[in-house]
């Protein structure tokens, strides 16, 4: 295990310890009882908000339907349905990265993934398509919640969409390959990282701007931080150190 001694706070995340490999091997990835568990739990949740949401985009259109409309009223709901529509969205991602698809099925894997970008449409644009066809209201009303409206369709958007999603063979491969360097699956990372590191006294982490490093597998970082790139440093750190012991 490459750990010289860092001076810093290591904190082990998760339970049991890393397993080792034979170099080279690559194993298919399957996600712990416990990520599973809690992934299944995260996802009802998800769905359970964007029900919430289209709930609000219902009652923003049955609204719309009720003249005069009450504008305020109306902002109101399309925040609440923008809420609740960010909020299972983020709660998705989070288990998409717990219990990761394959991409060996290619549409699972996009609807999995881009799940709560579909879902913003789905919860926004019928509304703003109303809004901007409703007679009940002015000219400048249409302008002022039809604006809001597609903001919140554009934000809802981008927060669902995952531009880096995970998945098994990603997991698999870099697990396989911090396991080839090292001989475990054993990782390092800050709070404010992008990376994952094989060495904890690493310069990158190992700072006076660092207060705490955490440890754990690669699954765990992407987890936790959604971290899905091997540190450089450490990788060409490695592989010398792997050639000195002799063996290339």
């Amino acid at each position: 295990m490459p750990d010289t001694g860092t001076k810093k706070k290591v904190t082990k995340v998760g339970n049991g310890s890393p397993s080792a490999a034979a170099a080279g091997e690559t194993k298919p990835f399957v996600a712990a009882p416990e990520s599973r568990k809690r992934a299944g739990t995260l996802r009802l949740l998800s769905i359970l908000a964007w029900i919430v949401a289209i709930g609000f985009e219902v009652w923003a259109i049955l609204a719309l339907r009720k003249p005069p409309v009450s504008m305020l009223w109306l902002i109101v709901f399309i925040a609440a349905d923008l809420a609740f529509a960010v909020a299972g969205s983020l709660m998705w991602k989070k288990a998409n990265r717990l219990d990761p698809a394959s991409e060996k099925d290619g549409f699972r894997f996009f609807m999995q993934n881009q799940l709560g970008a579909i879902v913003a449409i789905i919860a926004f644009l019928p509304l703003v398509v109303l809004i901007f066809t409703n007679k009940n209201l002015s000219g400048k009303q249409k302008g002022l919640v039809g604006t809001i409206a597609i903001i919140a369709l554009v934000a809802a958007g981008l927060l669902g969409a995952d531009f880096n999603p995970p998945s098994q063979e990603q997991y698999a491969e870099q697990t396989a390959r911090v396991q080839d360097l090292t001989g475990d699956n054993l990782v390092y990372w800050t709070k404010s990282g992008e990376r994952f590191h094989i060495y904890s006294d690493c310069y990158r982490i190992n700072s006076d701007r660092t207060d705490e490093i955490f440890s754990g597998t690669v699954a765990q970082a992407r987890e936790l931080k959604n971290i899905s790139q091997l540190c450089s440093t450490c990788e060409d750190r490695a592989e010398k150190d792997k050639a000195e012991a002799g063996n290339p």
